[in-house]
């Protein structure tokens, strides 16, 4: 069994960011970017998988997310998650890989666009076109239940109902982490309803092209991982991405949608381990691919 250590860091603007660690902290640093509204337990599963593949796992509540600090102004641009990335890996002896999912994964791109301090990058279902239908979807769900939810159980079921292609968990104990109990005795999702009270950025005349700018400035080591049943990623926008940033990977996850290591792990977890191992593990680094 991989035990694992809570650490905090400081954000932009002090915001406190609390993470799981996996792994020896000597080893070569993976830095895990949750999706919008999860938190870093999405990666538990992923980061033993890499820690025991001999790599440094991180993985981090976003700002606004989990037990990290709420932005006071209420201010979650993808700039300010990418600040709070590079006073992380400020943090770190040596240059992280990021793997971030959905909104982690923009942020990643942001990140290392401006400061070009990765390693390595791995997106997870998200590239700079993405379908707007399956976007509105996963918003629609997150907005859905301001009133929160009478009990753990009732908020399972409400989970299972939106992906009816997982099975329904009998052990609810990993969905409690995603949600906080309030005062007035309801359960929430365990992030700041603010994060979505901003225009969404897909919808902001200068979101495309600073996007895909982002994507052609990709000069490290790059894999792109998509659920085959994404409701995010289309053909298209694997096809337009792959055509911006030519040296970069991909792999299709059969069997899993939007959420992929929560719906195939294993599959994930493996094709994470190769990328990374041939391009930012010992012998990468040894041959001066690092």
């Amino acid at each position: 069994m991989i035990p694992f250590l809570r650490r905090e860091f400081h954000g932009a603007f002090g915001v406190r960011l609390v993470a799981d660690t996996y792994g020896n902290p000597s080893a070569p640093p993976v830095l895990l970017l949750h999706g919008g509204g999860q938190t870093r337990h999405a990666w538990r599963g992923t980061a033993k998988v890499l820690a025991e593949a001999g790599f440094y796992a991180i993985t981090l509540d976003l700002r606004g997310h989990g037990e990290s600090g709420w932005c006071e102004s209420g201010n979650y641009e993808l700039e300010n998650f990418a600040e709070d990335i590079r006073a992380i890996a400020a943090e770190l002896p040596s240059a992280p890989a990021l793997v971030g999912a959905s909104l982690g994964g923009l942020a990643a791109l942001v990140c290392q666009c401006e400061y070009h301090l990765a390693s390595a990058v791995v997106l997870v279902d998200i590239t700079p076109r993405v379908d707007p239908e399956g976007v509105q979807r996963i918003v629609g769900f997150m907005k859905a239940f301001p009133e929160g939810f009478a009990s753990i159980e009732d908020a399972a079921d409400v989970v299972a109902a939106y992906l009816p292609h997982r099975p329904r968990p009998s052990d609810t104990s990993g969905l409690a982490k995603n949600l906080r109990l309030g005062d007035d005795g309801r359960w929430r999702w365990h992030w700041d309803p603010r994060v979505l009270s901003e225009k969404p950025r897909a919808s902001r005349p200068d979101y495309p092209e600073s996007i895909n700018a982002a994507a052609r400035s990709l000069d490290v080591p790059t894999l792109l991982v998509r659920g085959r049943m994404s409701e995010v990623v289309s053909d298209e926008g694997v096809r337009e991405f792959l055509e911006m940033v030519p040296h970069a990977e991909f792999v299709d996850v059969e069997g899993a949608a939007h959420m992929v290591a929560g719906d195939k792990n294993d599959a994930f977890g493996r094709a994470v381990v190769d990328f990374l191992q041939r391009h930012c593990g010992i012998g990468a680094a040894a041959a001066g691919l690092r």
